[in-house]
């Protein structure tokens, strides 16, 4: 079956998105790479190691100063004033204030944290019991290896179960949802948006895979009929949006658009 899911993956998405994928991973997994070589590393090379590491730190803070410098005075040539001027009023005039803000390396930044800033940051564990309940097979019912999901779950348009005797998860008719109620928090209105996917459902990454959806888990809906637009001028189709509610005991799916 793992193969079969990633074949159907491929198709949708094709190798350009496994393939940045994989950079992605390698990108993130350097960290821990770098940080072993130097634990490891002693004598000359260690020294020259640190030092180079040392420099590059050093580099990234004083980027990230500049960055963060709101206020910039900048020195105007053109405002220089004829005759002669107060000394307390030497510093004032010929100045311009300038907002220097470059929000791209602070989206850097963050990106490479990873980190959104989310309406429900903490989400409560569950136990595998919890999430799926054990479905007994057989002639005698002593097989156990097929799971019946107990949380609402999402499945795509083009979803076709497997045959009954080779599925292992059950997601049940009943809790699959298609629209979430989501909620814009700056214009204080709800609107009943189609999911296009489950981003990320911070339980497990099993649980993302199969479209379960709990409280906290991360959702791309589609946002078209709010008539967003980027700053390019182009309509956005997808955003992202967390759930706030238990959408098991609610029968419905409320959210929260990532603004």
């Amino acid at each position: 079956p793992q193969n079969e899911h990633i074949e159907e993956h491929i198709k949708r998405h094709g190798r350009r998105f496994d393939h940045e994928e994989r950079t992605r991973k390698r990108q993130a997994r350097q960290a821990h790479k770098d940080s072993q070589f130097a634990q490891k590393v002693h004598g000359l090379k260690a020294k020259l190691y640190n030092k180079k590491r040392h420099a590059e730190k050093i580099q990234m803070k004083k980027t990230i100063k500049q960055h963060e410098e709101k206020n910039a005075k900048q020195k105007s040539a053109d405002a220089v004033p004829e005759g002669a001027v107060p000394a307390y009023l030497l510093d004032r005039e010929g100045q311009d204030r300038a907002k220097i803000l470059s929000n791209m390396v602070k989206q850097k930044r963050k990106e490479k944290a990873g980190k959104w800033s989310v309406p429900l940051p903490a989400v409560r564990g569950m136990a595998e019991d919890e999430m799926f309940k054990v479905v007994k097979t057989g002639k005698s019912k002593s097989k156990a290896w097929k799971r019946m999901i107990t949380k609402a779950t999402f499945v795509g348009d083009g979803f076709t179960r497997k045959p009954p005797k080779y599925e292992r998860f059950v997601r049940p008719m009943a809790m699959r949802y298609k629209k979430a109620h989501v909620t814009h928090p700056e214009l204080k209105a709800t609107f009943q948006l189609p999911i296009i996917g489950v981003k990320k459902n911070p339980q497990s990454p099993l649980y993302t895979q199969l479209g379960v959806i709990t409280k906290g888990t991360v959702l791309e809906v589609n946002v078209s009929e709010l008539g967003l637009v980027t700053t390019g001028g182009k309509v956005v189709w997808g955003k992202y949006a967390q759930v706030t509610n238990n959408p098991e005991n609610d029968g419905c799916i409320n959210a929260v658009l990532l603004v």
